[in-house]
């Protein structure tokens, strides 16, 4: 039995790896990053866009905001005057059931 720690009496078996197919698969994956980060770089620059066409497209976007909040209440109001002549419908029904149901009422006290 030895007392040496550093002997190599069971080494780990090591693996036999071609480094031609290293390099390449090395080679092949910083050429795809290099591809990849060039094709982002060159997407990523928007169309530049001159102050008088930017203020003519949010001119633009905001009138058809408007328009759009125009007709939005104007719907709101229709749908609120057709819920009150409604509620006023049923306010004169309730109250001629109300008047039949006291002269029912009157007639069978009697």
């Amino acid at each position: 039995m030895s007392t040496n720690l550093f002997s190599e009496t069971a080494s780990a078996p090591t693996v036999s790896t071609e480094p031609r197919g290293v390099m390449a698969v090395l080679v092949g994956a910083f050429i795809l990053a290099v591809r990849n980060y060039l094709k982002r770089k060159a997407a990523s620059k928007p169309e530049l866009l001159s102050r008088a066409e930017f203020y003519a497209e949010m001119l633009a976007t905001r009138e058809l905001l408007h328009a759009n909040h125009l007709a939005i209440l104007e719907k709101l109001d229709a749908n609120h005057r057709e819920l009150l002549a409604a509620l006023e419908r049923q306010g004169t029904r309730i109250n001629a059931l109300e008047a039949g149901f006291a002269h029912v009422d009157e007639r069978t006290r009697k």
